[in-house]
């Protein structure tokens, strides 16, 4: 984890965190209104719509206020915005909420379907999300995917418990992997709204 950032003490969505961290320094100055996997969708959007997911999720546990605007239809606005100081005030608020959650409670609050959770359930909930964002940012900038076989494992796991009750909204139909498939396109197909081959057409100008 980044020197300073607050951990949640829940492996998937540490990972998933640092995951939308690196996916996010990396997107140049003139990326952030790139056309990203989601169609309609540009890096700017789908930044401040992870964001407020966090945010979400971090308010479903403790009862504070959620985000100030629309996460299905924000502004993608980023004149004056630090995203980095964006990123990490949600990402703090979700870490912090998380860590104080009781690892033997029945279940907990989440802001998505089935909306009561195991634990687990709802860190990785939290966690996913956070990486599908990061997959469609660093994708979107030429960057690798920020999806690794030992973070796909437990995603797959959480997208086939919840990613249905969240179609059509907030994802599309599933994909079929091709024969030999690895964990991590796996989890790409049942979660991304594109194929996990989807290029981005921007490359960087020259030096």
């Amino acid at each position: 984890m980044s020197d300073g950032m607050v951990p949640s003490g829940w492996d998937v969505l540490d990972a998933s965190h640092e995951a939308l961290r690196t996916a996010v320094r990396a997107v140049p100055s003139d990326g952030w209104q790139l056309p990203t996997p989601c169609a309609g969708w540009t890096v700017a959007r789908v930044f401040q719509h992870a964001v407020s997911d966090q945010i979400g999720y971090a308010a479903a546990l403790t009862g504070e206020p959620g985000p100030d605007f629309n996460p299905f239809d924000p502004s993608s606005e980023m004149k004056g915005v630090d995203p980095e100081g964006f990123l990490e005030d949600a990402l703090a608020r979700a870490a912090k909420a998380w860590a104080g959650v009781d690892r033997d409670a029945a279940e907990v609050t989440t802001p998505v379907p089935p909306h009561k959770m195991s634990p687990w359930s709802g860190s990785a909930a939290c966690g996913l999300d956070a990486a599908v964002h990061a997959w469609d940012i660093a994708v979107t900038t030429g960057r690798p995917s920020p999806l690794t076989a030992g973070l796909a494992r437990p995603l797959l796991k959480i997208a086939r418990e919840i990613v249905e009750l969240l179609r059509p909204r907030a994802y599309t139909a599933a994909l079929a992997p091709e024969q030999g498939a690895t964990t991590t396109w796996r989890s790409s197909c049942v979660t991304s709204a594109a194929t996990p081959r989807w290029t981005s057409s921007w490359a960087p100008a020259p030096a």
